[in-house]
């Protein structure tokens, strides 16, 4: 029987969201016996709810309340409401996500060390190494079902791939596959093997590709220590006159505000939402905002590093048909400054429908150069470029006081400008990609400016110095003991891989912590 909490019941781990951080941690928790309430400012979509149309689906799960932007990055001007394409949904963007599953490198933890002082950077290292979260991307890898570890066979390869991985090799590069995937190949852990539809942004409809959606959430309710209440808008974490938190206020789904009392604290947001609801929870304790003495809260946004490559040929590739991202090219994941940029990127197989096509292609454009490469939509191949984007202060999410959203709460402004570094990176990786696809033959390219389906980190980073950031290396708040960061916002840099792993690892790992802590009377 699924669990019902008392709203007065302060022996409880109040988890805000339930993506790939809220939710594997809601259910790591709920699996050694610790209560859980976890708040999803979302409805539940299952499977058979997902819709195989790419507007329609974008109308069913992605977050479209009024945000804010600034700065002069392109999607600033394309999307300037939709600064980010998040999920509003159980299970966030775990429903969304592509399912690259890739763990970050040993330097990419490190990177002040290895790439030294960048000018306008605040490179940081992590207060973790890649040694101590190995353990923990061992469990995430079983968990998720990631292709090519653990026995698990790789996917097979669309018409894109081929054509993706026939350039590769003719450019001399040696990393290519079709790359490690929560996506199963075959069936595995209660989930069907991938039908190869196509609309793995959608939901997949099938359950093949892991999300927290239909595995972690509905396991966690089945032990009968997690509640998931959907529909419930958080509006302020509340604190007692020590500075502990003690619960947490939220809007339900008919609108009324209701106050859920709690041991600890998790927020689990975003690197948009979770920042906003600590500036949102300023009191006369914390009049900046909570876990905020550092001045960290919001700052140090990333994004990634992005664009697309888009290719037409003298023959129909159909790029359409199969997984959506399961290609992946990584010999520039590296870090070789002679290349002209710290850091690196990879390139990810990347097939979109006509819709998506259409609005990303080069957004808001027309005419015949426009409408000649609709044309040859059938013809098309193409490639996302996922690198790693220098964290900079002033690349922050702060209050719109201006702006309110449905429940009269100041919406998040996202302000982003691009790094020098991250714009060297990007025209390295353009022709790169240009370069792959006229090695077999393309007749012509498409290099495609960054829309707002990204990666969002930062905002509240991990750093072993109070000064420095926003929470410890368990994502425990500097400030407040019972108050922890449980999502990809505690990233102190970015990488150069799809975070989603290591944001299911670190959840893992913060469950043990938090659970021990709690038996030891800490928490």
């Amino acid at each position: 029987m699924v669990a019902k909490f008392d709203l007065n019941d302060d022996n409880v781990v109040v988890v805000i969201g339930t993506g790939a951080g809220g939710g594997v941690l809601s259910n790591e928790l709920a699996q050694k016996g610790v209560k859980v309430v976890a708040l999803e400012a979302g409805g539940r979509y299952l499977p058979e709810d997902y819709v195989n149309d790419e507007w329609e689906s974008f109308g069913q799960l992605a977050w479209t309340d009024p945000r804010t932007t600034s700065g002069d990055w392109r999607v600033s001007r394309d999307f300037s409401g939709l600064p980010a394409w998040i999920v509003k949904a159980v299970g966030g963007a775990t429903t969304h996500w592509a399912g690259a599953s890739l763990r970050i490198q040993e330097h990419e933890f490190k990177t002040q060390t290895h790439y030294g002082d960048v000018e306008g950077a605040s490179l940081l290292d992590w207060p973790i190494t890649l040694a101590d979260l190995e353990p923990y991307y061992d469990k995430a890898e079983k968990k998720l079902g990631v292709t090519r570890t653990n026995g698990i066979p790789g996917l097979p390869g669309n018409n894109n791939f081929k054509v993706f991985e026939a350039g590769a090799k003719k450019l001399g590069y040696k990393e290519v596959s079709t790359g490690r995937m929560a996506i199963n190949p075959v069936d595995y852990d209660d989930r069907l093997a991938c039908q190869q539809t196509g609309f793995c942004f959608q939901g997949c409809k099938w359950g093949a590709k892991w999300s927290a959606a239909y595995t972690d959430i509905p396991r966690g309710e089945a032990t009968g220590n997690l509640e998931v209440r959907e529909n419930a808008q958080v509006a302020r974490i509340l604190h007692n006159d020590e500075g502990k938190v003690t619960g947490v206020e939220y809007f339900d789904k008919d609108g009324a505000l209701q106050m859920q009392k709690a041991r600890v604290v998790c927020v689990a947001g975003n690197s948009l939402e979770s920042p906003r609801m600590l500036l949102n929870s300023a009191s006369a304790m914390f009049p900046d905002g909570l876990a905020n003495s550092s001045g960290m809260v919001g700052k140090n946004y990333m994004r990634h590093m992005t664009g697309s490559v888009y290719a037409a040929f003298d023959k129909p590739v159909r790029m359409w048909r199969g997984t959506t991202m399961a290609g992946i090219i990584q010999d520039e994941a590296r870090h070789d400054p002679s290349r002209g940029f710290v850091g690196g990127y990879e390139l990810e197989t990347l097939g979109l429908g006509v819709p998506f096509m259409a609005a990303f292609l080069d957004p808001g454009a027309w005419g015949r150069s426009f409408t000649s490469a609709m044309d040859s939509y059938e013809n098309m191949a193409g490639m996302w470029i996922v690198g790693e984007d220098m964290p900079q202060e002033s690349n922050r999410v702060t209050l719109n006081n201006e702006v309110k959203d449905q429940w009269g709460l100041p919406v998040a402004n996202v302000h982003f400008t691009d790094h020098p570094n991250d714009i060297a990176m990007r025209n390295h990786a353009y022709q790169q990609g240009k370069a792959v696809y006229e090695a077999v033959g393309a007749t012509r390219t498409f290099p495609t400016p960054p829309y707002p389906s990204t990666h969002n980190l930062g905002t509240n980073r991990m750093s072993a110095k109070v000064q420095d950031g926003v929470v410890n290396k368990w994502g425990q708040s500097h400030d407040i003991d019972n108050l922890f960061i449980s999502d990809g916002s505690q990233f102190t840099t970015g990488a150069a891989e799809n975070p989603t792993l290591t944001i299911v690892s670190l959840a893992i790992r913060q469950a043990d912590r938090i659970a021990s802590e709690m038996s030891q009377k800490n928490l």
